[in-house]
């Protein structure tokens, strides 16, 4: 592709952005009526399809998906992650055979709101008055077994740092299930590379997707450029019971997974170990800055 047209902009290839996109399209509406029937079978395999459309849809769209810890793929589990991008969706479902928790205007979304459905994603709606009813869709969900993935930010950064979790949907981690709580797995996602060349501030934008950015020319961008290197750091999943309630243990997801961002921003690389409390510790200990909020 290195003589292909260069774009307009002068960044990356046209031709290039062009190829994905229509790959990615005719991949994308082949597999819709698969999915759909599985869903509607309630088959097992409505769980692994989209793992493996999500894996054929980062190699598309130029995404090299690097990985350090394991997912815990028990099921039930909450997976709590940063969220920068709409590619963090491919990412962690490239990963994870689980639906995703999102705001319930990306259901009215043209055509990426029918993928998030097929995908069976619990939508809420942030407002306090409907918090209950949602966590009641979600403890529904791993009730029935199913892993959920959760943005606690409630909504996307620029990639750089990790803003504060809100607390409230960390409720759901107070069920128990066949007797066990459910586990909650922490996981930091950082862009980290474009082309082998380490991205800074200035072009971590290029897959950040946040503030008032226009979907369509971000999308445009991205596609025409090489091959970005996403590094995924699943941290040991935890239990509310270590912690004593859910707004310690969301500060201690927080904490987790700003510091792994913090480290493949830095290219420091992964943490040997988890930052846990101390046996015998209170459970949350003093608050710090950019730590969970309601």
């Amino acid at each position: 592709m290195k003589s292909a047209r260069k774009s307009d902009d002068g960044m990356g290839s046209a031709l290039l952005g062009v190829a994905r996109l229509a790959v990615y399209g005719a991949f994308t509406v082949l597999l819709m009526p698969v999915q759909a029937l599985l869903v509607w079978l309630r088959s097992p395999l409505r769980h692994r399809l989209p793992r493996a459309y999500h894996a054929a849809c980062a190699r598309i769209l130029g995404l090299q998906v690097a990985v350090t810890g394991r997912p815990l793929l028990a099921r039930p589990t909450l997976v709590v992650s940063n969220h920068s991008s709409y590619l963090d969706i491919i990412v962690l479902g490239s990963l994870i055979p689980g639906s995703f928790v999102a705001k319930t205007e990306v259901g009215g979304w043209p055509f990426f709101g029918l993928l998030a459905k097929l995908q069976q994603t619990v939508f809420v709606d942030r407002k306090a008055r409907n918090a209950g009813t949602h966590r009641d869709d979600m403890r529904g969900r791993l009730e029935d077994g199913d892993i959920l993935i959760l943005f606690p930010e409630g909504t996307s950064s620029d990639g750089n740092r990790t803003l504060p979790f809100k607390t409230a949907l960390f409720s759901v981690a107070a069920l128990r299930v066949d007797g066990r709580p459910i586990q909650v797995q922490p996981v930091s996602v950082t862009a980290v590379k474009l082309d082998g060349i380490p991205l800074g501030r200035a072009l971590r934008p290029f897959y950040a997707w946040y503030g008032d950015m226009e979907l369509a020319g971000h999308v445009w961008r991205m596609v025409k450029l090489g091959r970005v290197t996403v590094q995924v750091e699943f941290h040991e999943p935890v239990d509310v019971e270590a912690f004593g309630s859910r707004k310690a243990l969301a500060e201690h997801c927080w904490r987790v997974v700003a510091a792994g961002v913090d480290r493949a921003v830095s290219g420091r690389g992964a943490a040997a170990a988890p930052d846990r409390p101390p046996a015998g510790s209170t459970p949350g200990g003093p608050a710090v800055a950019g730590a969970p909020a309601e």
